[in-house]
């Protein structure tokens, strides 16, 4: 009989395999193999406040408190989701008495630091600066846009990586082989039972763990957990992808990224891995569309029309054969002449109508519909360039007054955009040669 699942109050399997010692530890050897910066300022005795990024299960509460064994330091845990400003005072104070009385350092390891208020991430710092704490934030966030600048420069920041297929082997290898593990039950994994267990964990080792537990209990002693048994219990088991998270927004950049590197393969790739991992497909065919201007625009101004196309048809049929339509949309974007003509033009105009705040109209672009208005001038002089050669009134200004002409619109020489471009130049030489070129007051 397994003696950790008759016990109801056994711990999970991946608490009971939570490494002794650094030398236990899976994973992140870039930071703790010897040689490396984490290992060498241990060894070095330089303990100092950290802040841990990384996706979840991969470590970062583990190797916290491995940290604080490894100096033989105090330890405190917080939860930002539950603690506040009380909780933090309770660990300074404890922190003050490791000290006084034993001559200890306190760690102080704040889990989902990111959820702390700016008012929360002050309230611990001066006792950061002081020495008084050292501090251990662990982060699925980005900690340039979550964490404030103050808390920033007192603390190192240290990237954890998503368990490798090298890692992920040697966990379950472990949970199979150890006693607190799985290791009385003799259980087998094949290597395409474990192919799928990775799949399934996707880099997260405590998931990959709880997999094979829920696994083991519906496993005979002796026998193995094999590839029915697994699919029965994954089921449709999500890549991961924080919803408004930094995978989110990892994710939309590479798609984006690729669409404007004309590589639809790498496209469509990033695009399933999004819908694969949980995305409102209607989410991206909204941000195929912004690709359509920012990237083609008039290169190849089909692009926006289908594009537009494919979101209609996502709203219509849903998924999954909207989705196609916008697999559509995303390769010919990729294929597409590229221009970003339009989106620099544009943004530089909106930079400079608030730099010049708000000059007036010229008279002669100003609409006339009242007798008053004609009789100030209103409309004086417009050329209706209807009435010109080649509908074009070459010299007239359409800029205010006090700002001489821009040209913020180049077209690059690809796709229509060579046409369009080439129009440009001709009508720039219609107006250098006219007789009836307007000047500034």
């Amino acid at each position: 009989m397994d003696l950790f699942r008759s016990d109801p109050v056994a711990q999970p399997l991946a608490a009971r395999l939570r490494p002794a010692n650094l030398d236990e530890y899976v994973g992140q050897e870039h930071l703790l193999a010897r040689g490396k910066p984490l290992r060498e300022a241990l060894e070095a005795g330089a303990l100092h406040s950290m802040i841990f990024w990384g996706p979840p299960g991969v470590g970062k509460t583990t190797l916290a408190r491995l940290l604080a064994q490894f100096c033989d330091a105090h330890f405190e845990t917080v939860s930002a989701v539950l603690a506040g400003v009380k909780e933090i005072r309770h660990a300074v104070d404890i922190a003050k008495q490791q000290a006084g009385q034993y001559g200890r350092r306190t760690i102080l390891f704040v889990d989902e630091v990111h959820r702390f208020n700016k008012s929360q991430q002050d309230a611990f710092l001066p006792y950061v600066e002081d020495g008084t704490l050292i501090f251990i934030g662990a982060t699925t966030e980005n900690p340039s846009f979550e964490l404030n600048n103050a808390l920033l420069s007192r603390a190192r920041v240290y990237v954890l990586k998503s368990l490798d297929e090298a890692a992920l082997r040697k966990l379950v290898n472990r949970a199979l082989s150890e006693e607190r593990g799985l290791g009385k039950r003799q259980l087998r994994v094949g290597d395409e039972a474990f192919g799928m267990l990775m799949a399934a964990a996707d880099g997260d080792g405590r998931r990959m763990l709880n997999f094979l537990e829920n696994a083991s209990d519906l496993a005979e002693d002796g026998g193995e957990i094999g590839v029915e048994l697994l699919q029965s219990l994954l089921g449709d088991s999500r890549r991961r992808f924080d919803k408004g998270g930094e995978a989110f927004y990892d994710q939309i950049s590479a798609l984006h990224k690729s669409v404007r590197g004309s590589n639809p393969d790498g496209a469509l790739y990033w695009f399933a891995r999004m819908l694969d991992g949980g995305c409102d497909p209607l989410y991206i065919a909204r941000r195929v569309v912004r690709m359509a201007s920012e990237d083609i625009g008039n290169a190849d101004p089909r692009a926006l029309s289908l594009c537009l196309a494919a979101w209609d048809v996502q709203e219509r049929l849903g998924s999954p054969e909207g989705e196609l339509a916008v697999a559509q949309a995303i390769t010919y974007l990729a294929c597409a002449p590229k221009s970003n003509a339009v989106y620099m033009g544009f943004k530089t105009a909106l930079r400079e109508a608030g730099e010049h705040g708000s000059l007036e109209v010229p008279l002669h672009l100003r609409n006339a519909p009242t007798k008053l208005m004609k009789q100030l001038g209103y409309g004086d002089e417009y050329r209706y360039a209807h009435d010109e050669p080649d509908a074009y009134a070459a010299g007239e200004d359409y800029f205010p007054d006090n700002l001489a002409p821009r040209h913020y619109y180049q077209p690059v020489p690809r796709g229509l955009e060579l046409k369009i471009g080439e129009k440009l130049k001709h009508l720039a030489e219609l107006d250098r040669n006219s007789p009836r070129q307007r000047r500034k007051p």
